[in-house]
């Protein structure tokens, strides 16, 4: 299969690809939250001490409406270059976060992509983002201090509207097929979905648009079973803040290409996406702006 990794930005690579020769894109692009942004820089959010209002927070929790202009903006004029190196019907698929989901879809649907469909990818364990406000009452000057207590118990169940989050949307946009599915499928080999990858943990079921990464009932657990990835997935020395497991990408791409195919990833972060390429015989494209990450993916997708 074929390899091709680039350094730079994606911009620039992108620009220099065929037109009409990518047959899927699957990435997880930055979200422009609190440093994850078109130009992140891994020692900036590893080495950021107060990423928001307080020093403990995780990394991207910071709250701001321009976020959603700006990744708007940003993937618009993505999504327009990728929309010609794409074949007719080949799909684009994109992750994102609840918050956010609507920036891409919109940005993708605007450059010419249909929007045909979203995954949630869903995870029960996740860090709870509300924040109590007792901190704020007992910092609020405007309040005397007799009557603070007495706040502080009234709103000791209210937090900051931040609910927990335990899924991750991910896009599913398609470039338009020319003529019918068939017609289109005859001349391009894209568009048509291969319902033959069975999931879930009997391995019996067809994919559905929910992804589980750990038993929550038998329901969820019979439509699609992923596990986030563990250290030794991660690879050693793995400084990236948003590694994908292999499974979840190999399904998808199993799902949404052939083998063969080529696949395009503009945002390789630490190439989970090339590693699940080459365990299903699909050729890859991987861009990715940060060295360190670059570097990174190199080793582990070499390793395969």
């Amino acid at each position: 299969m074929k390899l091709d990794l680039r350094l730079g930005n994606c911009k620039d690579v992108i620009a220099t690809l065929e037109d009409n020769s990518i047959d899927a894109i699957i990435t997880d692009p930055p979200y422009f939250i609190d440093k994850l942004d078109a130009q992140w820089s891994s020692s900036d959010v590893t080495q950021r001490q107060t990423n928001s209002h307080i020093s403990h927070l995780p990394k991207g929790m910071k709250f701001d409406k321009i976020q959603t202009k700006n990744l708007y903006d940003f993937y618009l004029d993505i999504s327009r270059q990728l929309y010609k190196k794409l074949k007719p019907g080949g799909y684009f698929l994109s992750f994102s976060s609840p918050r956010l989901y609507h920036s891409i879809a919109m940005a993708c649907d605007v450059a010419g992509f249909e929007i045909r469909d979203c995954i949630n990818w869903v995870y029960t364990q996740s860090m709870p983002k509300g924040m109590s406000i007792s901190h704020l009452i007992r910092k609020n000057k405007d309040i005397p201090d007799d009557q603070k207590d007495a706040l502080i118990e009234e709103y000791s169940d209210f937090k900051t509207p931040m609910i927990r989050s335990c899924f991750e949307p991910i896009c599913v946009a398609m470039k338009p097929t020319q003529g019918t599915f068939l017609n289109n499928e005859l001349n391009f080999k894209t568009g048509l979905l291969d319902f033959s990858n069975k999931v879930g943990t009997g391995g019996d079921r067809v994919p559905s648009n929910i992804i589980t990464t750990q038993l929550i009932d038998e329901i969820y657990d019979k439509n699609f079973l992923v596990q986030k990835p563990n250290k030794k997935e991660k690879g050693p020395d793995n400084t990236h803040v948003t590694v994908k497991p292999v499974d979840l990408m190999e399904q998808l791409i199993k799902l949404f290409s052939k083998k063969n195919s080529t696949i395009l990833d503009p945002f390789m972060g630490s190439g989970t996406t090339g590693i699940a390429s080459r365990n299903t015989d699909r050729n890859f494209i991987g861009i990715e702006l940060n060295e360190e990450y670059f570097k990174i993916s190199e080793k582990r997708i070499n390793n395969v």
